[in-house]
């Protein structure tokens, strides 16, 4: 069963839009706001650009946000990975036994 749908009107690059979605109101609207502020961004660069090119160009830049996000998400994964890595060898040997993540040693396996 699918979430229920509302139908927020938004504003961007001057043009209104009345969008769908199962995301909240407040998320919609902030969605929208960030694509127009991409744009205004685009257009603020001084150029004439028309609509559809602004829109394509600010597309380019949220996608570049994106994809550096994941990059940096990806990196730092791997530091915390290497970090437990360090620090599971500072453990006395008989608390290095592998446990499955999120899992927590008993008072019975200490003794």
């Amino acid at each position: 069963m699918s979430a229920k749908k509302t139908l927020v009107k938004v504003m961007i690059g001057g043009d209104e839009f009345s969008l769908r979605s199962d995301r909240s109101d407040d998320y919609t609207r902030a969605a929208a706001e960030h694509v127009d502020r991409a744009m205004k961004e685009v257009r603020a660069s001084g150029k004439l650009i028309e609509s559809h090119k602004a829109a394509i160009l600010a597309a380019l830049a949220i996608t570049d946000d994106l994809f550096q996000s994941r990059v940096a998400e990806r990196e730092m994964e791997q530091r915390l990975s290497a970090l437990t890595t360090e620090l599971s060898r500072l453990l006395p040997p008989r608390k290095r036994l592998s446990r499955a993540p999120g899992t927590f040693a008993s008072s019975a396996d200490d003794g």
